[in-house]
């Protein structure tokens, strides 16, 4: 499942690659002039991929959070490079 930033801003990264994540759980924050929002685990999962290095320039709408399934085993992007 991917996550996209609601806005344009810099994104803050509160989870690293591998982390097993819950319902709720802050993933980001994007901020912008006068302006932060969350960004908020839908569901339970791992994180697969982090699309934009921290403290990067995203727009809205652009991935930012790829979850896999925890229930499965995750393939870490750059895993058996």
């Amino acid at each position: 499942m991917k996550i996209y930033a609601p806005f344009a801003g810099i994104v803050h990264y509160h989870v690293a690659t591998g982390d097993v994540i819950t319902t709720g759980q802050k993933l980001a924050s994007v901020e912008a002039t006068k302006l932060e929002a969350a960004v908020i685990a839908p569901g339970p999962g791992v994180v697969a991929e982090l699309s934009v290095a921290d403290f990067g320039d995203v727009v809205g709408g652009q991935p930012l959070v790829e979850l896999a399934d925890s229930s499965e085993p995750a393939t870490l992007v750059g895993e058996g490079k």
